[in-house]
């Protein structure tokens, strides 16, 4: 089974950018995007009709925004994280399977001057526990944009952004927990090495010279770690700012 997840920054815009292409070649049995930035009335019409869709778009229009496309009928689907402090925003869709919770996330930006990072702490904190109330149930997979570079290999430059937004000792401790509940980033389970993003500035060339992070991640809970075959970053795929990844599982 192969999974998809993809920060698209406006799937409209997207779907002008050889988008629908991307997904004939990959064919995945699931895809999750963030930062659609749109509704499900906007772009339905074009979509393949064999993949189901499910949305949870932000109510401020053209804004954030999440949502899965499956092959595969969920059992059940939710929105939100059941916090009346995070819900508004279109930051999570959950699709329970079988096997598995498959959690779909945009978290928030701690903004340039961490002006939000003290929200963004609640965030992490409130988004643990609710994956943590998934995880006594069944095993969670989590991807999308975390926006957190988690280690120094992470980006291409740690030294300079020590202090930068996505690379903050406090969002990097809310990675932390995470890893300390019993989630594996899967990327890592394969590639131990550095110059591997999924997101470049578009200032400067960045992308063009690799100067990026990796802030978009797959992390699955350990118990499904023997089904995980791989993990993948496709970082030559344009459309957006960020790039898509994925992995692959035996189910």
């Amino acid at each position: 089974m192969k999974l998809i997840s993809w920060n698209v920054n406006g799937i409209r815009a997207c779907l002008r950018k050889n988008f629908l292409e991307y997904l004939t070649e990959q064919s995945p049995d699931i895809l999750c995007l963030q930062e659609t930035k749109a509704t499900e009335a906007d772009v339905e019409a074009v979509w393949p009709s064999y993949y189901q869709t499910h949305w949870n778009s932000a109510q401020k229009k053209g804004y954030s925004g999440t949502s899965i496309f499956s092959k595969r009928q969920p059992l059940k689907v939710t929105t939100g994280i059941g916090h009346h402090l995070h819900d508004n925003e279109g930051r999570v869709v959950n699709a329970e399977f079988d096997n598995f919770y498959l959690v779909n996330v945009y978290v928030p930006n701690s903004r340039r001057e961490l002006t939000r990072l003290p929200y963004r702490q609640q965030w992490d904190a409130d988004f643990l526990a609710y994956l943590k109330e998934l995880q006594r149930k069944k095993p969670v997979i989590v991807c999308g944009d975390l926006n957190v570079a988690h280690t120094a290999i992470d980006l291409a430059n740690p030294r300079a952004n020590l202090r930068n937004h996505g690379f903050t000792a406090e969002e990097r401790a809310g990675f932390d927990g995470f890893i300390q509940a019993g989630f594996i980033d899967t990327f890592r389970e394969f590639e131990k090495g550095e110059g591997h993003y999924t997101w470049w500035s578009p200032m400067q060339g960045a992308r063009a010279r690799n100067v990026g992070w990796r802030i978009d991640y797959f992390l699955v809970s350990r118990d499904l770690r023997p089904c995980l075959k791989s993990a993948f970053i496709h970082q030559h795929i344009l459309g957006s700012d960020h790039c898509p990844i994925g992995i692959e599982l035996e189910q």
